[in-house]
């Protein structure tokens, strides 16, 4: 289909004013990590370093920068054998309510982030007993992180189809021989690609981790949300949120060009 030239300069348009909305505001950020004004006046008179030299020495940040971590990882590795294990069981296998077991899957994802929280803050609370903390907050991730590896795993399942591995069997080798030598090598950017993007989701997760995280500890966006007002703390915030825009953009482009690698195995 051929596009007149008045209807590709209106969509190029929306596409320019779309971009716009969504990465200028990312934009001030990172120019305001290195304003010299403490008042962000815009455009920046002069551009300093200073903001990052004493982000990097705030021990408040640093302390949320690694719960978040922990935190990430954690909730990834659970993710990624949980995850994993669900996609094989429905994917590879037919049985009554499995339709309706893969929705109760992927609902936590699509559930609002405070019924979620509230919901499992309730749950650890009131009927486990369960005093909030860090393993609280990896759980409360990981039941969203679940349904990223899931879609990730199922989708790269449907397109292998079971051939490769009805030939590995049928020539001798058992499903563990099987799994090592055909099914995980096909899977393996699948699981790197949601692994990232379960890590992306973990890291910058804030309405979960606020209902189920301990006292005293912090993630670095709740830190961000803690300081964001205080006097003379905000340039160390837009210092900390630059570093998190950094941080979350390089896992979903790994992820996307991983999971669009169907080819070549997922190699760069």
């Amino acid at each position: 289909m051929r596009l007149s030239r008045t209807t590709e300069y209106l969509l190029l348009a929306a596409l320019v004013l779309g971009l716009a909305v969504i990465y200028f505001p990312l934009l001030v950020v990172l120019l305001n990590s290195f304003n010299a004004d403490t008042t962000f006046g815009w455009p920046p008179s002069s551009f300093t370093l200073e903001w990052w030299g004493r982000a990097a020495e705030n021990q408040g940040a640093l302390n949320a920068l690694w719960t978040s971590v922990q935190a990430g990882l954690a909730a990834t590795a659970i993710a990624l054998v949980l995850g994993t294990m669900a996609a094989f069981a429905l994917q590879r296998y037919r049985f009554f309510g499995r339709n309706q077991v893969s929705l109760l899957i992927i609902l936590p994802i699509a559930l609002p982030g405070i019924v979620t929280g509230i919901a499992l803050n309730n749950a650890f609370r009131t009927i486990l007993g369960i005093d909030l903390g860090l393993f609280t907050a990896i759980v409360a991730h990981a039941t969203f992180c679940i349904v990223v590896v899931f879609n990730n795993v199922v989708a790269r399942l449907r397109r292998m189809g079971g051939n490769l591995e009805e030939a590995s069997m049928d020539l001798g080798a058992d499903g563990l021989t099987t799994f090592r030598l055909v099914t995980f090598p096909m899977l393996r950017s699948a699981l790197l690609a949601g692994g990232l993007l379960a890590f992306a989701l973990s890291f910058d997760e804030i309405i979960v981790t606020t209902f189920t995280l301990g006292t005293g500890l912090e993630t670095l966006p709740i830190w961000i949300l803690n300081n964001l007002f205080r006097p003379n703390q905000a340039p160390i915030v837009n210092v900390v949120a630059a570093v998190l825009i950094l941080a979350s953009t390089v896992p979903v482009y790994l992820a996307q060009r991983l999971s669009g690698d169907t080819t070549s195995g997922g190699r760069l």
